[in-house]
């Protein structure tokens, strides 16, 4: 399982506050801890500064990358502000996100074609929010289709087909849960992506369920998440699936985070 540690997003009120005070420290540390509990790349995201957004981001992600190993996953669908963020950009990142909506596509296109970035995909149309699995499934193919023209490998395709609030809609879980099963028998090679916590919006005991669906989401497929790496029985759940759903060799991943007393709850 391939991890984007999610927390460094000024969405959150204490990420926008560090970012506001240049709290380098709060956030090379926050940077850091995703790391060492198995993030492969770090979410750098300022979307909330509208005018500023470009230079947070840049700045995020040259403090990020002081203290880290891994690259970031620059989280815009801002053009300048991608650019921005790639101008000190080390090593390879993942761009989150490009949609099939025009405009946006449009916009980022020229960023991305012809690299070796990792790139976020996101079911997302000018219709709207896909709802069923077999929408979802026709815009990951637009989207697919557009990426490789583009000269996009399609091992550096990661195609998130939107979760949505079972709250909402009973059948959201479950159409999410078939469209990654879909893509991942439809493109050979491909990744599949989500942000899951918004499975439980508007539910009790959030964690528990969001810990649930990634299992089923693992078993269909799933092969990277943006998740709190902090979350141990998230990072717990996603070990011990990926074991038992044959996709961890000789179970060594698991018995790796069991000697590291990563499964101690």
């Amino acid at each position: 399982m391939i991890i984007v540690g999610e927390l460094i997003n000024a969405s959150r009120k204490s990420i926008k506050e560090a970012i506001e005070a240049q709290d380098v420290k709060t956030l090379r540390a926050i940077a850091k801890d995703q790391e060492s509990a198995g993030a492969h790349y770090i979410d750098v995201n300022a979307g909330v500064f509208e005018k500023g957004e470009a230079d947070h981001l840049k700045w995020l992600v040259e403090i990020v990358q002081d203290v880290v190993d891994v690259p970031c996953c620059i989280d815009s669908p801002n053009p300048a502000a991608l650019e921005a963020a790639l101008s000190v950009h080390q090593g390879t990142p993942m761009i989150n996100s490009i949609t099939l909506e025009k405009d946006r596509c449009d916009k980022l296109l020229p960023i991305i074609a012809g690299t070796d970035f990792k790139v976020v995909a996101l079911c997302m149309s000018d219709k709207g929010m896909p709802r069923t699995a077999e929408e979802r499934l026709s815009v990951a193919e637009g989207l697919v289709d557009i990426l490789l023209k583009n000269n996009i490998k399609v091992q550096n395709i990661f195609v998130d087909p939107l979760v949505q609030p079972v709250a909402t809609d009973q059948s959201f879980g479950r159409e999410f849960l078939e469209a990654i099963e879909a893509i991942m028998k439809r493109f050979e090679g491909i990744h599949t992506i989500c942000g899951l916590s918004n499975i439980s919006f508007g539910l009790p005991e959030r964690r528990f369920l969001n810990q649930t669906f990634m299992v089923m989401a693992i078993t269909k497929g799933l092969d990277a998440a943006i998740v709190d790496p902090l979350d141990k029985r998230m990072m717990g759940n996603i070990v011990s699936a990926e074991a038992l759903a044959g996709r961890d060799r000789f179970c060594m991943n698991y018995l790796k985070a069991y000697r590291g007393h990563q499964l101690d709850f």
